[in-house]
Formats: structure tokens, C-alpha cells, sequence
């Protein structure tokens, strides 16, 4: 069971959270590990906890029949995923693999389903996950394959700071250049470029180790 300050801390939700929900959700929920490079699951396996992203980076990715891989979201601490999932009670249909080492919060799917039931304050917060989560992969859908490979940087670097899905919002995150290439699906090189670029139009601000977003309304709309 998690401490109650620990789950406050990675779980923006659980603080409208009533104390019986709260504490309800608190003895659902253990902690696990993941090494950098490690897959936390594969399309088809059965993960049936609903996750959260305690500390690390985690990539969401699907591969075509023809063998293409797709970035479907990175997510980073804060972020909570697989609610569809775990309502439907199905395989994964998608591979998720830990960016560097990271840390997950896995709530088991009976206390998933009974704040389900129970707490509106906890289905509110589904409302808003799901429309922005349909949000990201309508736009996935219809922009990817039009997108150069900046354009396709800075989408999914402006996902790792949508206010809905991070509401606990810091401009400032601590990645690689490495790192967002393998969220972009790009090399190393073609993201520092990326990179520069936005950074010239004065969307983003480099740092040692970290992005600053500058303008984030810019940077989501950013299509080269």
C-alpha cells in the first residue's frame, strides 16, 4: 500500500479524491520498477492494473502489419493510462516500454472499478482523460504522416505538457535529445535539430539535460 503523501504526489486525481475514496484507492496501489530499455508490456498481454507513471518515461507504441512502429504518446511522471483497458477487461493493444529507469503505480482493477462506481469526482477526471487522450490520437491520425520529422518533435514534445493530462504543470522537463527522438521516431541528430529550430523561433529554451516550453500554444500547432 501506498503512503497517502506518495499517491497525493503522483496522482493529481486522488486529491478530490472524498477520504473513503481516497483511502480506498490508496490500499489498491503498489509500486514497480522497470530498467531503462525494459518493456513493461506487449500488444497482447494482459496487464489488467490501471497505471500511473510514478517517476520515469514511458513510450506508447504500435507496429503495423508491414513492421512500422508508431508512437502513440509518450508519457511522463504524472501520467495515468489504460482505463479503456481495464474497463473492458482486454489484451493491450499496444507495446509500452520504460524510456529510462522508471517507476509505476499500478492500481489493481477491483479498486479501479469500484471508485468507478462510487466516486464522481474520480469519473470526472476519466471524462477529461479520455476526450483529451481522443484529442491526441484523432490528431495522430490525421496529421502523422503529413508532418515533417520537426513538426512530428514538436507534437509530441507539447503532449508531454498538456494541462489536462499533467495538471500539476512544470515548463520545465528533464530529457535527452535521445529520448525525444525515440518519441518522435527520429534519430538523435534529426531531434537536436528539431530542436534548434524551435528554439530559434522561440518556442522552446535548451538546456543541460532540459527543454523549457517557451510558447506551448505555438509549439502544439507547430507544422513546419
Amino acid at each position: 500500500m501506498i503512503p497517502p503523501e506518495d499517491l497525493r504526489r503522483i496522482a493529481a486525481w486522488s486529491r478530490d479524491l472524498k477520504p473513503e475514496e481516497f483511502e480506498e484507492a490508496r490500499r489498491g496501489v503498489s509500486l514497480k520498477s522497470y530498467g531503462k530499455g525494459n518493456y513493461i508490456c506487449h500488444v497482447g498481454d494482459r496487464l489488467e492494473s490501471w497505471t500511473g507513471v510514478a517517476e520515469g518515461l514511458v513510450k506508447m507504441s504500435t507496429t503495423s502489419k508491414e513492421g512500422k512502429s508508431a508512437t502513440l504518446a509518450g508519457l511522463r511522471a504524472g501520467a495515468w493510462f489504460g482505463e479503456g483497458t481495464v474497463i473492458k477487461a482486454e489484451p493491450r493493444r499496444y507495446d509500452l516500454v520504460a524510456l529510462r529507469d522508471t517507476r509505476l503505480a499500478l492500481m489493481r482493477r477491483s479498486t479501479f472499478l469500484w471508485l468507478f462506481e462510487h466516486s464522481a469526482a474520480f469519473n470526472r477526471f476519466l471524462v477529461h482523460q479520455f476526450n483529451e487522450r481522443l484529442a491526441q490520437f484523432i490528431a495522430l491520425a490525421e496529421n502523422d504522416r503529413m508532418l515533417d520529422s520537426t513538426a512530428r518533435l514538436a507534437r509530441n514534445l507539447s503532449w508531454l505538457f498538456n494541462p489536462i493530462l499533467y495538471p500539476d504543470l512544470d515548463r520545465t522537463l528533464s530529457i535527452s535529445q535521445e529520448e525525444l527522438g525515440l518519441l518522435a521516431g527520429i534519430s538523435r541528430q534529426m531531434a537536436n535539430q528539431g530542436l534548434a529550430k524551435l528554439a530559434d523561433l522561440g518556442l522552446v529554451e535548451i538546456g543541460h539535460g532540459a527543454i523549457t516550453i517557451l510558447d506551448l500554444e505555438r509549439l502544439a500547432r507547430y507544422e513546419g
